[in-house]
């Protein structure tokens, strides 16, 4: 009897692996490891989803035309130019599986988000992985790295998990020097803690071959919901419309998102609070001697002196209760990311690696 087999690619996926949540035998644990935003959702998006117990038996809407129109309202863009998906996640499957494909490349940074190596693999394209500058997106790279092959290119910006950016030149400079067939995609998960930084939406009106991601997950405190929608030419839109199921987002999500897009004031004070904390976190961390990258989203990238270090800082902050986020699997094996926590968690977390440094074990 024949063997059954998946398509080539799929068993060369690494599984993704999340940020911890439980920590055996330890209660009230401090979850810094996933960069949620730790107020919450806006309560106008509370009250959303409490308002959707009514409706759990109605299908939602297949166009999402509330969210698409809220978003276009608050953001200045055309609702005809947005998709949403179960969290920008979905977005990238879906062009993965319209572009993708055997015989053509996808290629994203050697510190990008897992996804990226995922999606494509699960498409059957083939994944091309370019080096970084100093954990820094690198153009130059990227360009070098492309071929007539290559149908889709990823960078995030801000970047996870590194939190460092490029300026929208450097991004318009790709968006120019990319094959003629390819894509590019500007994934920006965490562009809403960038003040005046619009994702690459006013790119994407410019040109064709620039689509832009989002997500409530970060920012708008909606991870558990899975809701994010994508910024792109028409022609594209249409395409992904083609492979997108007709009911991929739920009632609530949708509902959640539009008051959490409409809200903000919430929104606002979100941001801000995380940019004063970050700055707090990242200089108690250097005073410890642990350097981080300068960040632009909610997390740091803190670097230690060598990989055993950082395990050994990592196991000691999970005896205090606090879980942070090895990404060795990011080729980053000698730094910790940690979520801006709110002000008792920065503190505590900061205390415990100074702690660590000054030589508890």
């Amino acid at each position: 009897m024949p063997k059954i087999e998946a398509k080539p690619g799929i068993m060369d996926i690494d599984l993704y692996v999340g940020g911890k949540a439980h920590l055996d035998g330890v209660s009230n644990v401090i979850k810094l490891s996933s960069n949620e935003n730790p107020f919450g959702p806006s309560p106008a998006a509370q009250e959303a989803v409490k308002r959707c117990v009514h409706d759990l038996h109605r299908y939602p809407s297949s166009d999402h035309i509330e969210l698409r129109t809220a978003l276009a309202e608050v953001h200045g863009l055309k609702a005809d130019n947005i998709i949403c998906g179960a969290g920008s996640d979905e977005i990238i499957t879906f062009l993965c599986q319209a572009y993708g494909g055997p015989g053509a490349e996808i290629v994203y940074t050697e510190h990008g988000f897992a996804m990226y190596r995922i999606c494509a693999l699960a498409s059957g394209a083939t994944p091309v992985e370019v080096r970084e500058r100093d954990r820094i997106t690198d153009v130059d790279a990227i360009l070098e790295g492309c071929t007539e092959h290559t149908k889709l290119v990823f960078i995030a910006n801000p970047n996870n998990p590194t939190g460092t950016m490029i300026g929208m030149a450097e991004i318009e400079r790709l968006a120019e020097g990319i094959p003629e067939q390819a894509l590019l995609v500007l994934d920006g998960a965490y562009a809403e803690y960038v003040e005046g930084y619009d994702g690459g939406a006013k790119l994407v009106e410019m040109r064709d071959n620039v689509v832009m991601t989002r997500t409530f997950s970060k920012l708008y405190g909606l991870g558990g919901l899975r809701i994010g929608w994508g910024y792109a030419p028409r022609d594209v839109i249409d395409v992904l419309n083609r492979v997108r199921g007709p009911f991929n987002v739920s009632n609530t999500a949708l509902a959640a998102a539009e008051a959490s897009v409409r809200d903000t004031a919430y929104a606002e004070k979100c941001r801000n609070e995380n940019s004063r904390l970050r700055a707090w976190l990242s200089e108690a961390l250097a005073e410890h001697g642990v350097p981080c990258d300068t960040s632009t989203a909610n997390f740091v990238l803190a670097r230690f002196g060598n990989p055993d270090e950082a395990k050994a800082c990592d196991a000691y902050l999970q005896k205090q209760g606090l879980i942070v986020r090895q990404v060795a699997g990011y080729k980053l094996p000698n730094c910790l990311r940690i979520t801006v926590g709110d002000e008792p968690a920065c503190r505590q977390v900061a205390h415990a690696v100074g702690q660590f440094k000054a030589g508890a074990r």
